[in-house]
């Protein structure tokens, strides 16, 4: 089992700024089993947190010659471009990590819902066996 502060993957990926201009910004990446962080050039400046309960899903992939273009869609439908050098597969390690994040919360509610009709269904098991 994975833990939550666990570095899956660590390296460089640039992220389109909001700006007029839409730059390309050079950020550290960090992914952790449920997060991605995104740690700015300068030092002592404070990263940027995708948390993936706020992620939908990374769409638009495209390959170029020197890059992999993609995208953050988060549960806002607010979405954010990235770009890394092809052989990085940013992309993938995110999505792979995403895909894992659902399951095991998907498992956790699942488990919590069992948990609580359990209690409901042991009462009258025990009424139906009672002469």
């Amino acid at each position: 089992m994975k833990t939550p502060g666990e570095v899956l993957r660590e390296g460089e990926l640039e992220k389109r700024s909001d700006s007029l201009f839409q730059l390309w910004k050079k950020k550290r990446g960090v992914l952790t089993p449920d997060r991605l962080r995104l740690f700015p050039a300068g030092p002592g400046a404070r990263p940027k947190e995708l948390r993936f309960h706020s992620i939908l899903k990374v769409d638009c992939v495209e390959r170029t010659g020197k890059y992999i273009y993609f995208t953050i869609v988060t549960t806002d439908r607010k979405e954010i471009d990235f770009r890394c050098p092809g052989e990085s597969c940013w992309n993938a390690a995110i999505t792979l990590a995403l895909i894992d994040f659902q399951n095991r919360r998907a498992l956790e509610d699942f488990r919590g819902r069992q948990e609580r009709a359990a209690p409901a269904a042991q009462p009258e098991s025990r009424a139906a066996r009672a002469p």
